[in-house]
């Protein structure tokens, strides 16, 4: 038995993108790692501290036991002190000491998937103990990696990797909870429509149809009288989805056509991480 097939593209975007992650720090010097990066409170070495620490939750290691320090501003929720503690115990490691421990996590991590016989459906315990189908969390692994790959990427200035396997499985991730976004966060009405206009190394047109009960679908079929059309490059829609950045701060780079409030209700909704 060896990996399910529909395991697969997951397993080979991660692959990609924690390969490119190791080719991105391992020449850093010392201070290159305490570079900001997108994400709030965490320089280089934290968020590979977090790549680190979800690959060793995700081959079953017992997590750290560590008592976070109270001054960590950044910290404000139970599921951000969750993700804190893999990266505080680890926020002193000089830069070989993190080079070494994300080489060995990796052939640890990668051993691990050739030998991944389960079934895709199988129930694992995801993160807080949270129980998640077997392809539910490499899904998300993939999408997250991928993200914290562009994150570094950002903070090093050296762009790449945004038509990679991992931006086709974040294209399709946050495109499943479209509809979620336009109906019940942003309020969409009944009986409309929503054009999602994304261009750039990624491109796709979706429409998000809204039906007489207020639920939503998203298919590639444009619309002829749509409420709101939103354009903007794939950069900027990933930044404001993983919550990077705000709305303000790239409103030169997104285009709405519409309803302006139900546009600007969408755009804020639209970051699905912390």
């Amino acid at each position: 038995m060896s990996l399910h097939p529909s395991l697969q593209t997951y397993a080979d975007a991660w692959t990609h993108s924690v390969e490119a992650i190791s080719e991105l720090v391992t020449p850093l010097a010392e201070g290159e790692w305490n570079r900001a990066t997108p994400c709030p409170g965490w320089s280089v070495r934290d968020v590979v501290s977090h790549v680190i620490g979800v690959d060793c939750e995700m081959l079953g290691d017992p997590r750290p036991i560590h008592t976070l320090p109270r001054d960590l501003y950044h910290v404000q929720t139970e599921s951000q002190r969750y993700q804190e503690v893999q990266v505080d115990i680890r926020r002193h490691h000089t830069a070989p000491e993190m080079v070494s421990e994300l080489e060995y996590t990796v052939i640890r991590r990668n051993r691990h998937l050739r030998n991944e016989s389960r079934d895709p459906s199988t129930i694992v315990r995801g993160p807080r103990g949270i129980e998640e189908t077997l392809e539910f969390a490499m899904r998300r692994r993939a999408f997250d990696i991928w993200a914290h790959e562009q994150d570094l990427r950002w903070a090093l200035g050296k762009p790449g990797n945004l038509d990679s396997p991992g931006a086709y499985v974040t294209r399709d991730l946050l495109l499943s909870i479209l509809p979620k976004i336009v109906t019940k966060d942003a309020g969409a009405p009944a009986d409309s429509a929503v054009v999602f206009d994304v261009h750039g190394p990624v491109e796709f047109l979706r429409t998000v149809r809204v039906d007489a009960d207020g639920r939503g679908t998203v298919d590639g079929s444009p619309s002829l009288g749509p409420a709101v059309t939103i354009a903007l490059d794939w950069e900027t829609y990933v930044r404001l989805s993983c919550g990077r950045v705000t709305v303000d701060a790239v409103a030169d780079r997104v285009k709405s056509e519409g309803d302006a409030d139900l546009a600007s209700a969408i755009l804020s909704a639209l970051a699905v991480t912390p």
